[in-house]
């Protein structure tokens, strides 16, 4: 007859085994994704790839544009000639004031030179600007240049930052339809059929973001860097136009 503790021990369950755990690679899971999901991942690379060239290219122009620039003034208000100033425009290409300066000394050489043989109008016996507006309209028009080459691909992070995040929600939603379609395929809500498409929904996102947090930044701050230049380059063109009203009107 079986006694009290043999009962016991024969309606004891079996012990459930514990789970096993698996560690998350996410480069498991975005080889894994859905073929759509993989375009929008290598579409948020490639804007995030060019983005940071963009910006480490624009970082480097820019220092040596400011390098360049401060060794120019220098050269600029130590000089007491423009023809000694045109003579090192050629060792500091990068600063942008060297385009006004040339545009300018052009446009002076250009006005001074078709009054050859006539009589000065100064009494100091030296010629004289004939439009003193197209001397400034020179300054202006290579400014408005320079600007334009300062501000080159820097629009494209503006870009970036812009669309990037949308195309990471297109990814997104993508991943967290193609999960409930595997729910009505399989019938239940398992987190093991519901895992996969969350997962590749929120790497798509993580991308996103990736791509468009840092061409925000650095978009506002190399905004800020060409405003900077243009300052500069208009305060150059009136330091140059003070010297040009002094001697030549």
């Amino acid at each position: 007859m079986p006694t009290l503790g043999s009962l016991a021990l024969a309606l004891q369950e079996p012990p459930v085994p514990a789970p096993e755990t698996a560690d998350v690679d996410v480069l498991t899971l975005i080889g894994d994704a859905s073929l759509p999901v993989k375009a929008v991942l290598l579409v948020l690379v490639v804007f995030s790839v060019v983005s940071w060239g963009i910006i480490l290219y624009k970082h480097w122009q820019f220092r040596r544009a400011e390098r360049q620039s401060m060794a120019f003034l220098d050269v600029f208000r130590k000089s007491s000639k423009f023809s000694e100033v045109q003579a090192v425009c050629r060792t500091l290409g990068e600063s942008p004031l060297v385009s006004l300066f040339q545009a300018g000394y052009a446009e002076l050489t250009a006005q001074l030179r078709t009054q050859q043989g006539e009589r000065p109008a100064n009494q100091a016996g030296r010629p004289t600007l004939k439009s003193f507006d197209a001397l400034d309209r020179a300054l202006l028009r290579a400014a408005g240049i320079e600007v334009n080459k300062l501000e080159h691909r820097v629009t494209f992070l503006a870009t970036t930052a812009n669309i990037a995040p949308f195309i990471g929600l297109f990814g997104t939603v993508y991943g967290i339809m193609n999960s409930f379609m595997n729910i009505g395929q399989m019938g239940s809500t398992n987190l093991a059929i519901v895992a996969p498409g969350i997962a590749e929904a929120l790497i798509a996102t993580a991308m996103g973001l990736f791509a468009a947090i840092p061409a925000v930044y650095f978009y506002n701050l190399l905004t800020q860097k060409v405003k900077h230049f243009a300052s500069s380059m208009e305060d150059f063109s009136l330091e140059f136009l003070n010297i040009a009203e002094r001697n030549f009107t």
